[in-house]
């Protein structure tokens, strides 16, 4: 496999604080209060103490993107030597998991007449510009999916968690997800559709992935507050359970600013997948009863992430990591570029 790399931005940018439902950046304390000391003090953190427990929790956030992957490769080892899997076949992508529709999507996609356009005529567009829908799974598939995830999550396992912004939910790659289930879907069925849907930013040419599991439940998580993915492409399936509410909305480009955006509602079936760029700006709204698992893949193209990060903005300074990391590689013509060992 190709090496990935991660852009140090990571470890600086887009950082959620919770509390006040928003994302800053921290390079030092000085710039910190310069950038954001008064938007925190219009949001409620007035007193000195509730700024420097916001710092403290910037700082814990920062060690731990630091540390990420060192601890993300040894819960990953212990899961595999101390945790059954209680459904043994989800781990290992079958077509009969995937929903006809879809088949008959990917089939049409890979014939030799494919193009936009006659694609456009059988697959489900939504009111939020390029966001579309489709049966992704069968049902039964995802009801003994969400049962082996209850499974591990009552389990001793080590857990690491989505990101920042996702207190509940499973990284995959850590439960042994990613080299027999999420790469070949990414490749034989995903690719033939972002080919044609997202030529223009990436979908040609994706070559990595992020794939975890979120859950919103009564007294947990609810809803999920208005953010963009690090991905040239995302995927966001609706496992199920049983819910109401919840539906995802979808405002603009993140280069657009808030106070211009008109945000749309989009409901999200159990079974059906939404896709979309990972620079559209979305969020979901809280559910109000029950328990609902959604599967995110955040689908990544180097030649794209190469020219210019999208979490930063700018060109990526490379760090160096494991894995798919965040989907970065190294030009070897490009001596631009530089990259530090065991910031990981």
């Amino acid at each position: 496999m190709e090496k990935f790399y991660t852009c140090s931005c990571y470890f600086s940018d887009n950082i959620f604080l919770e509390e006040y439902k928003l994302h800053v950046r921290f390079v030092s304390e000085r710039q910190f209060r310069t950038d954001y000391q008064n938007i925190l003090r219009s949001l409620g953190c007035v007193s000195e103490s509730q700024f420097r427990d916001v710092l403290g929790k910037i700082h814990a956030e920062i060690e731990r993107r630091h540390n990420h992957k060192l601890k993300s490769a040894e819960r990953a080892a212990t899961i595999k030597e101390i945790y059954t899997p209680l459904h043994q076949h989800v781990y290992h992508l079958q077509e009969s998991f995937l929903a006809p529709e879809l088949l008959q999507l990917v089939k049409y996609c890979t014939s030799s007449t494919a193009n936009v356009e006659g694609l456009m005529k059988l697959i489900q567009t939504e009111a939020a510009p390029r966001v579309f829908r489709f049966p992704m799974f069968q049902k039964e598939f995802c009801k003994d999916f969400i049962e082996e995830l209850e499974h591990f999550e009552q389990s001793d396992a080590p857990k690491g968690r989505p990101n920042t912004m996702n207190n509940y939910g499973i990284l995959l790659d850590e439960l042994g997800f990613d080299e027999s289930f999420i790469t070949p879907l990414r490749e034989v069925y995903l690719r033939p559709l972002t080919t044609l849907l997202y030529s223009d930013c990436g979908g040609s040419c994706l070559d990595s992935h992020k794939a975890f599991v979120v859950k919103y439940a009564m007294r947990e998580d609810l809803d999920l507050s208005y953010h963009y993915d690090n991905a040239e492409i995302t995927l966001n399936i609706s496992l199920g359970k049983d819910f109401t509410e919840g539906n995802l909305f979808f405002g603009d480009m993140r280069q657009v600013p808030l106070s211009e955006t008109e945000c749309v509602e989009v409901e999200h079936h159990v079974t059906e997948g939404l896709l979309h760029r990972g620079q559209h700006m979305h969020g979901a709204l809280p559910i109000s009863s029950g328990t609902r698992w959604n599967l995110i893949i955040w689908m990544r193209a180097s030649r794209e992430r190469n020219k210019l990060c999208p979490m930063c903005g700018k060109r990526p300074t490379l760090v160096e990591s494991d894995g798919f990391s965040d989907g970065f590689t190294m030009d070897p013509d490009d001596t631009s570029s530089t990259w530090s060992c065991s910031l990981t």
